[in-house]
Formats: C-alpha cells, sequence, structure tokens
C-alpha cells in the first residue's frame, strides 16, 4: 500500500463520504427489515394486513432494490470516494457534482421506495423502476462517472492503485447495462413497455442481471476489498501481479454468463451452453481475487484474534470464494434442472448478499467511521465483536436453511410415481418447506439486530467528543 501520511483529512472532500457512510447504514436496516417481513409473511401470510401495497409481490422487489441500490451502492459512493482521493492524493474533482450524486440518489430510492409497493414496475428483475425513475438514475451515475474519472484525471500519482480500477470498471459497466435494458417505449407517467421482445428481452434482462451481480455486487466491492483489507491488516496486497489478472480476467469473462439464468426456456440451447461455459470458467478469477486478499494476511493472521473488524473482511472473502464455487455449479444444466425455481437460489444469492457484499460493506465502514469522524477507533470494539457474530450466525442460518429446502423441492418436484403422475402436489412441497422459511426469517432477525447494534454504534461514535477516543495514528 501506499503511504498516505503526506495527506492529512483536511485535504479531502470527507462531508460526501460521510453522508453516504451514514446513509449505508440506514439503509441497510430499512433494506434488511423489509426482508425480514417478507420472510415472515411466507410462514404468516397475515402479515400482508389484506393491504395490496404491503403484499409479498409488492415488497419484495422493494427489499432487492434497497438493499442492492440503497444499502450497496450507497456503500460503494462512500467508498470509490473516499478510496480515490487517497490513492490519488487530490480532492474529489468537482464536488458540487458530487454532492448532486448523493442528493439524486437520495431521491431515487425515495422514489422506489414510494413507486414498487404500489404496484408501478416494468417487472424485470432488479430493474423494476419505470421509465422517469430510470433516467434520473442514468443522469445520476453519468455525473458520478465525471466525478470518480475526473479525479483520477487530475491526480498527483503515477499509479492508479487497483482498487480504482475495479470502482471505475464497474461505473462504466453499470451505465451501459442500466441503459441498454432500460430502453422502453413509455405510454403514460408509470407505464411503459420493453423496447425487446420475446427471447430477446429475457436475454437483455440477464445479461443485465447477472452482470449487475458481476460488475455492481462483485467489481465495485472487490474495489472495496482491494483497499480496506490492506489497510485494516496493515501489510501490502499478498501479489499485486494476480489482482491485474484478477481484474482483467473477471471483467472478460462476467459479461457472458447472464445466459444460465434461462436454462430450458425459449432461449437458443447454444447461447445456454455458451453462458455455462462462461460461468464454469468465471471460478477461476473469482478464486484467484479470493485468495489474493485472504493471503494479504501472511504475518498478520493472528491480528484476526483482537479485530473484529479485519473478521469481517477476511469472512466476507470465505463468503465470496463459497458463492463464486457455487455459482458455476449451478448453472451446470444438469444441476440447475434441480435448482432453477427452488429456495437454493435464494440461499445462493443470499450467501453473496449477506455472506460477501454485506459483509465487506460493513467491515470497510467500521474502518471508514472512525476516520471520517476523526477518532482512533469505533465506541465500542465489543459491540462491533457482537455484530460480527450476529452476522456470520444469520447468514448461515439463512443459507443452509434455503440450501435443505431447495434441494428437497427440487426432488418433490421431479419425483413421479411409476405411473408417471407426480408423487407430491405443490402445496406438499411448500409444507415440507415451512420449517426452513422459519429459520430463514430467525437468521434474517439476527443479521438485522447486528445492523443495529452497528447503527448505535456508528452513532456514539459520531457523537463522541475527539478527545474522548484514542487519537488517529495513521489515516
Amino acid at each position: 500500500m501506499m503511504n498516505h501520511s503526506q495527506s492529512t483529512g483536511a485535504d479531502y472532500n470527507y462531508t460526501i463520504v460521510r453522508q453516504f457512510a451514514l446513509t449505508t447504514v440506514l439503509w441497510g436496516i430499512v433494506g434488511m427489515a423489509v426482508g425480514v417481513l417478507i420472510a415472515a409473511q411466507l410462514i404468516w401470510p397475515q402479515l400482508n394486513f389484506e393491504t395490496p401495497w404491503l403484499t409479498f409481490s409488492r415488497l419484495r422487489p422493494l427489499h432487492t432494490n434497497a438493499v442492492i441500490f440503497a444499502f450497496g451502492t450507497s456503500a460503494l459512493f462512500a467508498t470509490s470516494y473516499y478510496v480515490v482521493q487517497r490513492t490519488c492524493q487530490i480532492r474529489l474533482f468537482a464536488p458540487k457534482l458530487a454532492a448532486f450524486t448523493f442528493w439524486g440518489w437520495q431521491a431515487v430510492i425515495i422514489a422506489a421506495a414510494i413507486t414498487l409497493p404500489m404496484g408501478y414496475t416494468q417487472g424485470k428483475e432488479y430493474a423494476e423502476l419505470e421509465w422517469p425513475i430510470d433516467i434520473a438514475i442514468a443522469v445520476i451515475w453519468v455525473s458520478y462517472a465525471i466525478v470518480f474519472f475526473g479525479t483520477i484525471a487530475k491526480r498527483t500519482t503515477s499509479h492508479i492503485y487497483v482498487a480504482n480500477w475495479f470502482f471505475g470498471a464497474f461505473i462504466i459497466t453499470v451505465a451501459v447495462l442500466h441503459i441498454v435494458n432500460s430502453m422502453a417505449v413509455p405510454v403514460s407517467l408509470f407505464k411503459s413497455y420493453s423496447l425487446y421482445s420475446g427471447a430477446v428481452d429475457a436475454m437483455v434482462q440477464w445479461w443485465y442481471g447477472h452482470n449487475a451481480v458481476g460488475f455492481l455486487l462483485t467489481a465495485g466491492f472487490l474495489g472495496m476489498m482491494y483497499y480496506f483489507v490492506p489497510k485494516q491488516a496493515g501489510r501490502p496486497v499478498y501479489s499485486y501481479r494476480l489482482s491485474i489478472v484478477h481484474f482483467w480476467a473477471l471483467i472478460a469473462l462476467y459479461i457472458w454468463a447472464g445466459p444460465h439464468h434461462l436454462h430450458y426456456t425459449a432461449l437458443p440451447d447454444w447461447t445456454q451452453s455458451l453462458g455455462m461455459v462462461m460461468s464454469l470458467i468465471l471460478f477461476a478469477p473469482s478464486w484467484g481475487g479470493m485468495i489474493n486478499g485472504i493471503m494479504t494476511l501472511s504475518g498478520a493472521w493472528h491480528k484476526l484474534r483482537t479485530d473484529p473488524v479485519l473478521r469481517f473482511l477476511v469472512v466476507s472473502l470465505s463468503f465470496y470464494g463459497m458463492s463464486t464455487f457455487e455459482g458455476p455449479m449451478m448453472a451446470i444444466k444438469t444441476v440447475n434442472a434441480l435448482s432453477h425455481y427452488t429456495d437454493w437460489t435464494v440461499g445462493h444469492v443470499h450467501s453473496g448478499a449477506l455472506g460477501w457484499v454485506a459483509m465487506v460493506s460493513i467491515g470497510s465502514l467500521y474502518h471508514l467511521v472512525p476516520v471520517l469522524f476523526g477518532h482512533g477507533r469505533m465506541y465500542s470494539t465489543s459491540l462491533v465483536n457482537v455484530h460480527f457474530w450476529l452476522a456470520t450466525i444469520g447468514t448461515v442460518l439463512y443459507i443452509v436453511s434455503m440450501w435443505i429446502s431447495g434441494v428437497m423441492q427440487g426432488l418433490m418436484w421431479r419425483a413421479v410415481n411409476s405411473d408417471g403422475t407426480l408423487t407430491y402436489s405443490f402445496v406438499e412441497s411448500l409444507e415440507a418447506s415451512y420449517p426452513f422459511y422459519f429459520v430463514r426469517f430467525l437468521g434474517g432477525c439476527f443479521f438485522l439486530t447486528g445492523m443495529l447494534i452497528m447503527a448505535y454504534n456508528v452513532l456514539r461514535t459520531v457523537k463522541a467528543p475527539k478527545e474522548s477516543l484514542p487519537a488517529l495514528a495513521e489515516a
């Protein structure tokens, strides 16, 4: 890692980073609370209160949008704005445009929170928002790109640190994905029809959908990993060469993997097979990146005993490795024939979402908040430790229950009697899933409780007088 000691916090625009860091915690609680509610609705359907805007079908897209775009993307804004300033050793380019990205993004989040429960949707996974909001997102995202790349262009260092490569790739690719997939013909203020039709629409949607996972939820958070893991461990990145190979291999391969969401559909067979093969190859760069992150702890493993922030970051890498092994396996057609449409998919998504994305974000924020507010550490390290265990146990309860439920569903749905009739009705498979839905709900409660503890800890850190916590040794 480069030495930043010649620069002080006063040289940088930390206001925007503080704003995004605090809203990340807020939206994390909101998004996960909605997740816990809809998990509860699958056990106790009466929790929809017979109100259309509180039904599972309306709240589920609200949950995914809140955790991905409100919580996850706010964490990416905060960390990318921080890291690009620190590694380029220069103030953020176009501060007013940066401020616009913050207030604009909050407006988009609130617009989503209003329109989705009202039933305004395009019906596309992760792209439900209607056309006026989509246009606003495109404008804010282009502004984000101008601020980020403008800062890199005027940097005072010759080198572009690898975290910025990942952040830059995620910003560019998400812009392209969003604009192409959101092409639509408006028929009223809150209704539009996709420009594409049939199988082409499905293909474009999952090219977008899987690369929202690949670039927003993977490349962006790898940018986070490549800065905060070395910083928290006090060690250089294990292999700089591997980080560059990791970057280019991930960028080249991820974009092809989308068709694995469309096995056994109207999509041409060769396209499905191509998506499967690319997904399998993708395993290599993903694990290369995970190994690079974990091996950065060489010579610093003892710190895991006393540093729960480092524990968050390392365990997130373990979940990243697990998810990126499971994903390619589920992309194999024969495995997919069992797993598709079952809770296994839900478990897989959450091993990535809770285990990787949320935990690396939480770890990065625990590193960041004391720096931003002029302290040497969080208000309570023991509360960080409690949060770590709640998050880990919650994630494991969630994904293991969904694995068991999903495999069981897949086996029940394909079971046939000797005369060729189905052995089980759909309702019977649903009944069998009930205990696992309860365990999933419990896991969600654990994770949400951890976020509430984090909010308290962050609040106490922000409000603490500077002299009451140890002084900041090195930013």
